[in-house]
């Protein structure tokens, strides 16, 4: 059953209260009210109702269209026009059942019905009183249920009155904020002077949901109703309250933009009566003309005209208008034929190379080598190099000053972290916001088609949802590619191949295959002592002396003091510990200068305790090796080289295990294993005779256990460790190892072998120990390096342990 959205039906001149916007003025002239002592038979069809509630005194029209309802209608016509009207639980059941509908309903009288074309009849009912559907039952072919005509309390009571005086006045404010408010309904909500009325009339006519009106109905205490009513007649009006403030925010607006539209409109007839020329139209004109002179190609000058037409068409208003303004402009301002001129006075770029950077003499041959070639072939492209190495030597500063010594325009890109693909190839223009790459923005700042571009920190590019950047770096570091790299915001081919691309990484694994493979990749090594202390000298203190405002006389160091602090308070591959450590002096230095306190002049070994405080890295290689059991190795690191220890220890009445510890990788520890069963293997050659079975547990411990550590380059190093623990013979001081160990004892090649021998020039190691297929790798080591330690090739492990072990003692 459905309330039927009839205006023209015409009510009987006796109802009560309406429904809708039936005019409600015979309420008023003689109100009709039915008690429990008109009689009101206990037995009466049922009508289930369906999104509707009917409260007493209330008419309302209905169109009953289920055979069910219909049939209870005739019988309710025939026998007195009652019918019991009770509101469906679910409002998409078409034939409920008895726990389907609500117990609490309304007796109605049917006033009048008419049967339509469609079988269905169109009839107008009035609420009388509330009553209780105690049993039902289904043997006629329709509902017919057992009624109790139930009481209401606290009608007459003076709390009643006092909440239907507020509920009245509520009501008119809701009435006045939604608009509702008419004499008439002001007359008719004064003429409701009962409670319990003037609550049903409310909620009867209040856009809530039917839940609310049939707690309402159910509710017997008048007290307790009008609250309730109040309740949802407090937030209705707030919520047209809301409502109001919305649609006058929206009106402003359009208001706002209405008067800006006729204004402008006004001004460009003014404008057109005078004369005068469009802004906009000039604008149009000033970037034709700025396009027509502009050096761009043939292909993207017309793509920038059609741009410009397309601009012209829209209103300068428009959304798109500021887009297309936008694009045009970049299109202008990128630097499709500006390149600066490279100096190719090779003794001047050797002069400003050395004179920024000490060493690297192979990044410094390479930029010599493209020099050569440029003056030999203009047209040559710019090369793609990968600075990998450990942090703090001085890649992305390298850069810079390759950028100087060629007369370049620099560009730094910083891609740790990025995660984006539109960060490098732009985002489309169809997004808000949008704007091109960072390869893109960054030759618009350089305003040359030929800058030094350091990508720095390649290896930590990410990926995720939104793309990959390396994937999308491939076309602009490919040689082959990058003449037509496309930006997905420009949307035309800009050619890359002058460009001369440095990217910088600690680690080459973690980089794509795909893209190491496009680069030429150039290792840069940690400094040794010596480099370390000419940097300081020629670089470091001046810099630091006039950030701080010192000067020479105020901070002066001796040579053996800048070997002193590298040596004892960093232990780093390149020099930003060391250039924080002078940092730390120059500010000590600073504030007794600026407190007028003794302590500028010359640091001595001394005040450099006292500005530092003691030592944070000794030498203590030979006091951890004087029992056997210790070996030194040689480790690589993304940091640079490293010196590692590895011990070893026995317990006695064991079950034969072993254990490796100190948060090694797999490889590492089968290197462990293969140490071991070499030693095993050749027990009697050296003299052991405890590897008898079931007699014994081995440890095998790398200290700094909450570093991850792994390869197989610790082979030797193992070996040796077990050797020296189960001969009771121990291990030389001052010497370090490294390389990977076969069964056969045969010691093969490893890698980073330039900076494991650095990391022992650091730990002030006298003798190391290489295998003999890395003599081709000598050649990188410093050659004062080669001439402080001793390097020892080797083939077998026997070779090593010759060497190593120390007698025992008789």
């Amino acid at each position: 059953m459905s309330q039927a959205e009839d205006p023209t039906l015409q009510l009987p001149a006796d109802g009560l209260s309406y429904a809708g916007e039936t005019p409600p003025e015979a309420l008023v002239a003689r109100p009709v009210y039915f008690t429990p002592e008109q009689q009101l038979p206990r037995s009466m069809g049922v009508m289930p109702l369906r999104g509707l509630v009917l409260f007493p005194e209330m008419v309302t029209p209905l169109i009953v269209t289920q055979a069910r309802a219909i049939k209870v209608i005739k019988r309710a016509m025939s026998l007195g026009k009652l019918v019991f009207f009770t509101t469906q639980r679910m409002d998409d059941l078409v034939q409920p059942e008895r726990e389907d509908l609500h117990d609490i309903g309304t007796v109605g009288r049917v006033l009048r019905g008419l049967r339509l074309a469609d079988g269905s009849l169109r009839i107008l009912v009035q609420g009388l009183c509330r009553a209780r559907l105690s049993a039902a039952t289904t043997d006629q072919p329709f509902f017919q249920g057992t009624l109790d005509v139930i009481e209401q309390v606290n009608q007459e009571s003076p709390q009643a009155e006092i909440l239907r005086r507020h509920l009245r006045d509520d009501f008119r404010a809701w009435c006045t904020t939604t608009g509702k408010g008419l004499p008439e309904l002001d007359m008719l909500v004064e003429a409701l002077h009962q409670p319990s009325r003037m609550a049903d009339y409310i909620v009867s006519n209040l856009p809530i949901r039917v839940e609310d009106q049939q707690n309402a109905l159910a509710e017997l205490d008048v007290e307790q109703r009008l609250q309730k009513v109040r309740g949802l007649l407090s937030r209705e009006r707030e919520i047209a309250e809301l409502n109001l403030q919305i649609i006058g925010n929206v009106q402003s607006a359009l208001d706002k933009n209405q008067r800006e539209y006729w204004l402008r409109e006004q001004l460009r007839v003014v404008r057109e009566e005078l004369g005068e020329v469009d802004p906009s139209v000039g604008e149009t004109q000033r970037l034709r003309c700025r396009i027509l002179e502009s050096m761009m190609p043939p292909e993207i000058k017309d793509e920038a005209i059609r741009e410009l037409e397309r601009m012209e068409r829209m209103h300068r208003d428009a959304a798109e208008h500021t887009v297309a303004r936008t694009y045009i402009d970049w299109l202008l301002d990128m630097p499709w034929s500006v390149k600066s001129d490279d100096c190719l006075d090779l003794d001047r770029v050797q002069a400003v190379l050395d004179q920024d950077h000490s060493g690297l003499e192979e990044i410094k041959e390479r930029v010599l080598e493209y020099l050569s070639v440029r003056q030999l072939n203009a047209d040559s492209r710019g090369p793609i190099l990968c600075f990998i190495g450990p942090p703090g030597v001085g890649k992305t500063s390298l850069g810079r000053s390759i950028a100087r010594a060629m007369g370049r325009e620099f560009q730094r890109i910083a891609l740790g972290g990025v995660k984006d693909e539109s960060e490098i190839r732009g985002h489309r223009r169809t997004y808000v916001g949008s704007m091109p790459g960072r390869i893109i923005q960054a030759l618009r700042r350089a305003g040359s088609a030929n800058p030094v571009m350091v990508l720095d920190e390649i290896d930590k590019v990410g990926n995720d949802f939104r793309g990959d950047p390396a994937s999308a770096l491939l076309e602009a570091l490919d040689p082959e590619q990058n003449s037509s790299f496309t930006d997905h915001y420009l949307d035309v081919p800009f050619d890359l191949s002058s460009v001369m691309f440095i990217c910088t990484a600690n680690i080459a694994s973690t980089i794509p295959a795909a893209l190491r493979d496009r680069m030429e990749v150039i290792d840069v090594s940690g400094y040794i002592e010596e480099e370390k202390l000419s940097i300081a000298r020629e670089h470091l203190l001046p810099r630091i002396r006039t950030e701080h405002g010192l000067k020479q006389r105020q901070m002066r160091f001796a040579d053996d003091i800048l070997c002193q602090l590298i040596r004892d308070y960093t232990r780093e591959a390149g020099v930003r510990g060391l250039d924080r450590e002078i940092s730390k002096i120059a500010r000590k230095i600073a504030r007794k200068v600026v407190s007028g306190k003794k302590g500028a002049g010359t640091v001595t070994k001394a005040r450099l305790v006292d500005f530092l405080g003691p030592p944070r890295y000794l030498r203590d290689h030979a006091e951890r090796t004087d029992l056997p059991g210790i070996a030194v190795g040689l480790a690589w690191t993304a940091v640079g080289g490293d010196i590692l220890f590895i011990e070893a220890t026995r317990m006695e009445d064991g079950n034969r295990n072993f254990k490796v510890t100190g948060q090694v990788g797999e490889v590492m520890k089968e290197s462990a294993e293969t140490a071991l069963s070499w030693v095993r293997a050749n027990a009697k050659q050296l003299d052991i005779e405890t590897l008898s079975p079931n007699t014994w547990d081995l440890h095998l411990h790398v200290p700094q256990g909450s570093i991850p550590k792994d390869g197989p380059s610790a082979g030797i190093t193992m070996t040796a460790a077990l050797v020296s623990l189960l001969t009771g013979r121990k291990l030389r001081d001052e010497i370090a190892m490294t390389g990977e160990i076969t069964l056969r004892g045969k010691i093969l090649p490893v890698g980073g072998i330039k900076e494991k021998v650095l990391a022992a020039g650091r730990a002030g190691i006298k003798k190391v120990f290489l295998p003999r297929q890395n003599q081709s790798d000598l050649l990188d080591i410093p050659e004062p390096l080669r001439d402080a330690i001793e390097i020892t090739l080797v083939d077998q492990v026997w070779d090593v342990l010759d060497q190593v072990l120390v007698a025992k003692a008789p």
